[in-house]
């Protein structure tokens, strides 16, 4: 056959593969979706690390229940925030984190649901040892949210309130004594409550290893679905996380609630006043997905494409507005003062107010930016 003829039907063969299959996929997109698989799985191992390390300051703590060594509990269990908070852009996409979250990172806390409160010195479960005799992680795991979503009793904020007890102090976290974890301070629910501490710490590490196993490179879990899907269905994935937590959870939930209702209740991490690194943490997750890249506990980063990339070929004066407004969102809930309960206070020109104004409106321009990125990306969200 003649070179021409063999080029013309080569090139006629490649039309009907194309026509047949569709178009070629695009290797930045499938990239974007592989950056993203790799920060999550990272960023699950990190928090199970850092989980780790708090169960073993829990358990220093317990074999010498002293107020040093609550302190360095509460600043494990602080630590090991950091990681999973960079995860929630995880959520909102009918990902693996879905099915367990209520154990995770469920708020707000209903306290008088797992122990004493002021006011009610028998309440919670671990003062019931007629209904409850014997308290474990599978225990914690079912009584979590039978009741309904607000009886939560696992997770991270119920590790919270027992280490630190209800907030009361104006200017700082709960006062919780390390008495109530000492054996010879004479009450009798104390074996009860440090049961439930190792319980509650436990369960914690065994659902993030739930989640962590599917974002493993390994055949039939969610990574590898996620990784067949078309890419333009795995970027709305992505752009979906990004935007509902950016919007309704951040902007709206874990802002704008508390700054109209000026309840303490209504804060994400009320008892350890740890709230702003909450939503500091949740926006640079959100930077972590769109620049591409997540630093992890050890000082190593994982990199690769984001979709800022994609934005910059494809609508480049919208993702240096992205860009720029996400850096800008960190900033204004940097600039909230400390504590976040006090700065909600007041009137709506008092400090700490008007930086809680200037944080929403930061959050929310961010927002309407990522809507605007699925637009020029030709996705739908469904937010």
């Amino acid at each position: 056959m003649p070179r021409l003829l063999s080029i013309t039907w080569f090139c006629v063969l490649q039309l009907a593969v194309t026509q047949a299959n569709g178009p070629a996929p695009d290797p930045l997109k499938q990239q974007i979706v592989k950056t993203y698989s790799a920060i999550a799985h990272a960023a699950y191992q990190d928090s199970i690390t850092s989980a780790r390390a708090l169960q073993t300051a829990i358990e220093s703590f317990l074999a010498q229940p002293t107020e040093d060594n609550l302190q360095k509990a509460r600043a494990s269990w602080t630590a090991s925030r950091v990681p999973y908070l960079q995860t929630e852009v995880y959520r909102f996409t009918e990902g693996p984190i879905e099915a367990v979250e209520g154990l995770i990172n469920a708020w707000p806390l209903d306290e008088h649901y797992i122990d004493y409160v002021e006011g009610e010195p028998d309440a919670g479960i671990i003062n019931n040892p007629a209904q409850f005799p014997k308290i474990t992680a599978a225990l914690v795991r079912e009584l979590n949210e039978k009741e309904g979503e607000k009886n939560i009793c696992a997770g991270f904020h119920a590790i919270e309130f027992l280490l630190w007890g209800q907030d009361f102090d104006t200017h700082g976290p709960g006062k919780r004594p390390a008495t109530d974890f000492a054996l010879n301070s004479g009450n009798q629910r104390v074996q009860r409550r440090r049961d439930y501490l190792k319980a509650a710490t436990s369960l914690l590490l065994q659902t993030l290893a739930e989640v962590e196993a599917d974002w493993a490179e390994k055949p039939g879990n969610y990574r590898e679905r996620l990784s067949k899907m078309p890419p333009d269905e795995a970027l709305a994935v992505i752009l979906r996380g990004m935007g509902s937590l950016s919007g309704a959870e951040i902007s709206g939930e874990r802002l704008t609630v508390p700054y109209e209702t000026k309840e303490q209740e209504d804060e994400h991490s009320c008892f350890s006043d740890t709230t702003l690194q909450d939503h500091l943490y949740d926006l640079i997750g959100v930077q972590n997905l769109f620049l591409g890249r997540y630093k992890r506990i050890d000082g190593t980063t994982i990199q690769g494409p984001g979709l800022r990339d994609l934005l910059l070929r494809e609508n480049e004066p919208l993702a240096k507005t992205l860009e720029k407004q996400i850096e800008t969102s960190i900033e204004a809930v940097k600039a909230i003062p400390h504590p976040f309960d006090q700065a909600m206070l007041g009137r709506d020109d008092a400090p700490g107010r008007k930086a809680m104004q200037r944080a929403i409106k930061a959050v929310t321009a961010q927002t309407d930016s990522l809507s605007k990125a699925a637009e020029a990306l030709g996705l739908k969200l469904n937010l």
